[in-house]
């Protein structure tokens, strides 16, 4: 076979592929050992298929282009001047694009189950955090409710106010001897933007209000249920609607609950 023969039959396209039979390679081998110039050839042919490699794909760390250039080994343009088609060259190219694009898939799928294995491992994390919050809520509010529920702790409904909200109420469980209370604001209404709820401990006579404390984030608290510690001596406990902060004296415009302790 001569030289341009070899050229025309495809045979150099598919010996750098490695889409050649052992016998193939091994004829390929002899002619080209015969034809030293067309070795240059199959030189300017693996150039070409790596930049076009390099056009279709990000660049890809070194170890992986090892591998490709030793499995497609060099694979050349086909002559310019030759017009006629040439099938032997164009299954080369193929095989050798087809391999390369293999590669690449497998890449882009690898990297897709990382991300996806990322995500439910942050899921994951993110739900276990909440159902330990969850628990940690429920464990709390198993403890107080234990506690408002002892025979140390009296209960005072506090009713709306009709003429301010008479849907509104709340429940006071309080404890004299260790001065400790608890609000419990479930039928309290969201506040407006800017305004809080104000707890007052009340003494009649002469009316004489003193603060206990905010409650603080009504909308946000899950059990809407607040400790105060230092409880004064009181004969009754009542809820304004104040400004953000708290007020030194309430607003008896903005009375939202009264009760009375009973003797």
């Amino acid at each position: 076979m001569t030289a341009e023969e070899l050229r025309e039959s495809g045979l150099l396209e598919l010996y750098v592929s490695g889409s050649l039979s052992a016998e193939e390679k091994r004829e390929v081998e002899e002619h080209l050992r015969e034809h030293p110039e067309l070795i240059r050839e199959v030189e300017e042919i693996e150039t070409s298929i790596i930049s076009l490699a390099e056009s279709l794909s990000p660049a890809l760390p070194a170890l992986i282009w090892s591998s490709i250039i030793e499995r497609i080994g060099g694979i050349r343009t086909l002559p310019k001047e030759d017009t006629s088609t040439n099938w032997g060259a164009i299954t080369g190219w193929a095989a050798a694009i087809l391999c390369i694009a293999g590669i690449f898939w497998m890449l882009n799928k690898n990297n897709s189950l990382r991300d996806s294995l990322q995500k439910s491992v942050t899921e994951t994390t993110v739900l276990q955090e909440e159902k330990e919050a969850i628990q940690s809520d429920l464990a709390e509010a198993e403890e107080v409710l234990s506690i408002i529920r002892s025979k140390d702790f009296r209960e005072v409904t506090l009713p709306g106010n009709q003429a301010v909200a008479p849907n509104a109420y709340a429940k006071v469980y309080f404890n004299k001897k260790d001065k400790k209370a608890y609000i419990d604001a479930t039928g309290l209404p969201t506040p407006p933007k800017g305004k809080v709820y104000q707890v007052w401990s009340l003494t009649m006579e002469p009316l004489t209000p003193t603060s206990m404390g905010l409650l603080d984030n009504l909308e946000t608290s899950p059990q809407k249920l607040y400790e105060f510690e230092e409880l004064p001596e009181t004969e009754a406990f009542g809820i304004t609607l104040e400004p953000e902060g708290g007020s030194e004296t309430p607003t008896l415009e903005q009375l939202y609950t009264l009760g009375q302790v009973q003797p």
